[in-house]
C-alpha cells in the first residue's frame, strides 16, 4: 500500500472517529438536558433520590460539559419558576460537591440579571432574583450579599428623577421573593429583614394611586375590596410576617439535605450596579387583582385562602404561568390547570375560575384573545364534568350580579349570546334584536315620491346586468344636485348621487359579506368620483350604510372596515360619524365600539408599517455590502436613494399627522359631550352620575386604555390642547389615571 493511500485512509479514520465524537457528545449533551428539565415530574422513586441521582450525573460530567451543565441549569431557574426549589436544591448538591461550579453558576446567574435588566426584561429579572433567595436556603449564597442585593433593588424607591412604575417594579421583585426566604432571614437576620420592611413600608405608603380607578374591574369594594396589586402584595407579605414567615404552599426538597448543604461554603452575589432609567425604558403595567369568590362561595371542602394569605398569590401566580405557558395548546392547559400541586387542599376549580377570568378581565386589555379563555374554560368542564360546570355558572352568575358596577373596558368581554330567539320566553321578545334584514328605503311601496327613486330602479336594472363603472355613473350624473343653489356654484359633491349609489349597492350585496365586498371592489371609480377626499360625503356613505343596514350591527361593523381598507372613507371622517347628533341614539351600542376600536387599530398598523419600512430603507442604504446576516435578496435589492427616503419619512409624517388628529378629534368630541351632560344637569340640580355618564366615561377610559402605546405618544399634545386645568375634574380625572400609568 503506498505511503499517500495509507495517509488517506488514516485521514478518512481520524475524521469518521472525530465525527463520532461529536455526535457522542451531542447525544450526552441531550441526555443530560433531558434528565435536568424532567426532573420533578412524576416518578416510582421519591423527589429527594431523583435530585440526588441525577447530582452525581452532573458531578461526574462537570468537566467535560461543565459549560452546557451551567446553561441549562441557568435557563431552567428562569423559565421553570413552579420549579425553583427543585433546582436550587440540585445547584446546592452540586455546589457542595464543587465548590468552584457553584461559583460558576452564581456569577452567571448575575450576569443574566443584569443583562434583563438593562433589556427591560422584568419577569426574568425576578425570577433571577427569586432564585437567589432560595439559594439562601441551599447554602450557596450568603445572607448578607443577597440583602445587599436587595437594597440594591429597594434603591429605586429614592429616585425622583425616575417614574414611579420603575419603583414600582423593582420593589414588587423584591417583595415576591420573600416567600422563599423569609423564614432564613428572620431566623438568621431579623434586624435587617425589618430594616428591609420599613424601607418597602415607607416606599408604599407614600406612593401615587391615580392610577387604581381606571384599572379596576369593578368600581364597588363590595364584596372584596379591589387592591391594586403592590398594595395587595404588601398585605399578603405583613399577614406572612405576622405567621412568624410560615407559609404552607412551596415545596422545600433542600430540608431533607441539610446535612449535606449546610457544610458547603456559600458564594457572594457580585456587586450590581442598576442600569439607570430611559426614556424609551417600557415598564410593567400596574394592575388590579380580581377577586370573585371568597371562602363563603365555596361549598363544602377545603378553604378558599383569604385575599392576604401569601397561600393566595404564590397558588395564583402559578396558575397564571401554566395559562402563559400552555394557552395555545387548550387542552394540555387545561389539564396541568386540573393537575395542579397540593390540589386536595384549596378549591382549586374555584380558584381556576377566578384566574381564567382575571385573566379575560385584565386591564388595558387581556394577554391574549377572547375565545382562548372561553376555549380553556370549555375544555376545562369537558376534563371535570361533576364540578367546574356547576363553579363556571355560579362564576356567570356573580358576574351579572355584579355587572352594573363592571367597568366598561370589561363589560365588552361578556357579550357573547347564541340562539336568544329560541331560548328566551316570548315575554321577553321586545327585548329580541330586529331580524338582521336589509332596509331599501326605495323598495317601498311609497317610494316614488322619494327624490332619486326612478334613478335607483334604472341603477338596479344596470348592475343586475353586470354594468360597468361608467354606465353606473351616466345613471348617477342624471340626478339633480339639491347643493346647487345657482348655476354659478359649483358643489363639491352631490348628496343625492351617493344616497342612490350607495343604498342601491348595498341592496344588491344584501346577499353575503362576499357580496357586499364584491360589488363595492367593482365599483371603487364610482365611489372615487362621488365621494373622493370630500368629508362631507364620506360621512354622508356611512349615514347610507347605517340607514341601509339599521339591524345588522355586525354588517356595519364589516362595511366600515371595507370602505376604511379601499379608502372610501378615512379614519377622521368615520370618527366624526360616530360622534355626530344623528348617531347619539346608538352611542350606547357596542357595534359602535367595536367600529372605533377597528378604526383606531387600523390608522395604528398604517403608521406601524410606514416606520418599519423607513426604518428598513434607513438600514438597508447605511448597511454593509458584506455582511454576512443579509439574504440574497437584500443584496440584491437597489439600495433607496436619499430623496425617496425623505418621500417615505414625508408619508410617515403626514400618517403621524392623521393619527394624531384622530385622537384629537375623539378625544375632543368626548370632552364636548361629557361636558354638555354634566353643566346640564348641574344646571337643573340632577345628579350626573346616570348609566349614560358610567358608560360613556367608561368608554373614554377604554380608548386610554385600550391604544395607550399610541396615546402616550401625543399626551403633550392633549395635555396643551385639550385636556386643561380648566376642564371639569371628573373628565380630567380619566386623563390624569392614563398618565400615572407610566409616571
Amino acid at each position: 500500500m503506498s505511503r499517500r493511500k495509507f495517509d488517506e485512509m488514516s485521514d478518512y479514520d481520524s475524521g469518521r472517529d472525530r465525527k463520532r465524537r461529536r455526535t457522542d457528545a451531542v447525544e450526552i449533551e441531550d441526555r443530560l438536558e433531558s434528565l435536568i428539565i424532567r426532573v420533578g415530574e412524576k416518578s416510582t422513586s421519591s423527589l429527594e433520590s431523583n435530585l440526588e441521582g441525577l447530582a452525581s450525573v452532573l458531578e461526574a460530567d462537570i468537566n467535560n460539559y461543565k459549560s452546557k451543565i451551567l446553561k441549562i441549569l441557568s435557563d431552567c431557574a428562569v423559565k421553570m419558576p413552579e420549579k425553583t426549589t427543585i433546582y436550587t436544591t440540585l445547584v446546592g448538591l452540586l455546589n457542595a460537591k464543587n465548590y468552584n461550579f457553584g461559583g460558576e453558576f452564581v456569577d452567571m446567574m448575575a450576569r443574566k440579571l443584569k443583562e434583563a435588566l438593562k433589556a427591560c426584561m422584568w419577569k426574568t429579572a425576578r425570577y433571577v432574583l427569586r432564585f437567589f433567595s432560595d439559594l439562601v436556603n441551599c447554602h450557596v449564597i450568603s445572607t448578607n450579599s443577597l440583602l445587599q442585593l436587595l437594597h440594591t433593588f429597594l434603591d429605586t424607591a429614592r429616585d425622583d428623577n425616575s417614574p414611579q412604575v420603575r419603583s414600582d417594579t423593582y420593589v414588587y421583585a423584591v417583595l415576591s421573593c420573600l416567600p422563599w426566604v423569609g423564614r432564613e432571614l428572620y431566623e438568621k437576620k431579623e434586624q435587617d429583614l425589618e430594616r428591609l420592611l420599613k424601607h418597602i413600608e415607607i416606599y408604599v405608603r407614600k406612593r401615587s394611586r391615580k392610577h387604581v380607578p381606571g384599572l379596576r374591574v369593578w368600581r364597588s369594594d363590595r364584596p372584596h375590596p379591589q387592591e391594586e396589586y403592590l398594595d395587595c402584595l404588601w398585605a399578603q407579605i405583613c399577614k406572612l410576617r405576622s405567621d412568624m414567615w410560615q407559609e404552607k404552599h412551596i415545596a422545600r426538597p433542600y430540608v431533607a439535605f441539610d446535612s449535606i448543604l449546610c457544610e458547603a461554603l456559600q458564594h457572594n452575589i457580585p456587586p450590581l450596579t442598576l442600569p439607570p432609567h430611559h426614556a424609551d425604558n417600557t415598564y410593567p403595567f400596574p394592575w388590579v387583582v380580581f377577586r370573585l369568590f371568597d371562602y363563603t362561595d365555596c361549598p363544602e371542602g377545603p378553604v378558599l385562602p383569604g385575599a392576604h394569605s401569601i397561600e393566595r398569590y404564590l397558588i395564583e401566580e402559578h396558575l397564571h404561568n401554566i395559562i402563559k405557558e400552555y394557552h395555545l395548546e387548550r387542552k394540555q392547559c387545561a389539564a396541568f390547570l386540573l393537575d395542579f400541586p397540593l390540589k386536595h387542599k384549596i378549591p382549586l376549580e374555584y380558584m381556576i375560575v377566578e384566574v381564567v377570568l382575571a385573566e379575560l378581565f385584565h386591564l388595558p386589555g387581556p394577554r391574549y384573545i377572547e375565545i382562548c379563555y372561553g376555549s380553556l374554560l370549555i375544555e376545562l368542564c369537558k376534563l371535570q364534568p361533576a364540578t367546574m360546570p356547576q363553579v363556571l355558572a355560579q362564576a356567570v352568575e356573580l358576574l351579572f350580579d355584579r355587572i352594573d358596577t363592571m367597568n366598561v373596558c370589561c363589560f365588552d368581554r361578556l357579550s357573547y349570546r347564541q340562539r336568544i330567539a329560541e331560548v328566551v320566553p316570548e315575554q321577553f321578545d321586545c327585548f329580541v334584536p330586529h331580524k338582521p334584514e336589509p332596509i331599501y328605503k326605495y323598495a317601498n311601496a311609497d317610494a316614488s315620491d322619494i327624490p332619486g327613486a326612478d334613478a335607483a330602479h334604472q341603477l338596479e336594472n344596470v348592475i343586475r346586468a353586470k354594468g360597468t363603472g361608467n354606465e353606473v355613473l351616466q345613471v348617477l350624473n342624471e340626478l339633480p344636485n339639491p347643493l346647487r343653489e345657482n348655476d354659478e356654484t359649483d358643489p363639491p359633491y352631490n348628496p343625492l348621487q351617493i344616497q342612490v349609489f350607495v343604498q342601491t349597492l348595498l341592496h344588491l350585496g344584501s346577499k353575503s359579506f362576499s357580496h357586499a365586498f364584491a360589488g363595492i371592489s367593482k365599483f371603487l371609480k364610482v365611489f372615487e368620483s362621488t365621494v373622493g377626499s370630500n368629508e362631507e360625503a364620506q360621512i354622508l356613505v356611512l349615514r347610507e350604510m347605517h340607514e341601509v343596514w339599521d339591524h345588522h350591527q355586525q354588517m356595519m361593523v364589516m362595511l366600515c372596515d371595507k370602505f376604511l381598507r379601499t379608502q372610501i372613507v378615512s379614519c377622521a371622517s368615520v370618527a366624526n360619524w360616530i360622534f355626530s347628533k344623528e348617531m347619539m341614539p346608538e352611542f350606547a351600542k357596542n357595534y359602535i365600539w367595536e367600529i372605533i376600536h377597528a378604526t383606531i387599530r387600523k390608522m395604528n398598523k398604517h403608521v406601524g408599517r410606514l416606520q418599519r419600512e423607513v426604518s428598513e430603507a434607513r438600514e438597508h442604504r447605511t448597511g454593509n455590502d458584506s455582511d454576512d446576516s443579509s439574504s440574497e435578496d437584500e443584496e440584491q435589492r437597489p439600495r433607496p436613494s436619499e430623496e425617496e427616503i425623505e418621500r417615505m419619512e414625508e408619508k410617515l409624517e403626514a400618517a403621524q399627522a392623521d393619527q394624531k388628529n384622530l385622537f384629537l378629534i375623539i378625544f375632543q368630541r368626548f370632552i364636548m359631550i361629557l361636558s354638555e351632560h354634566l353643566v346640564r344637569f348641574d344646571t337643573d340640580g340632577r345628579d350626573f352620575n346616570t348609566h349614560w355618564y358610567r358608560w360613556t366615561i367608561g368608554r373614554l377610559h377604554q380608548i386610554f386604555m385600550m391604544h395607550n402605546t399610541q396615546v402616550e405618544r401625543y399626551s403633550q399634545t392633549l395635555s396643551t390642547l385639550l385636556f386643561t386645568q380648566d376642564l371639569d375634574p371628573h373628565i380630567l380625572d380619566a386623563f390624569n389615571q392614563f398618565v400615572a400609568l407610566r409616571s
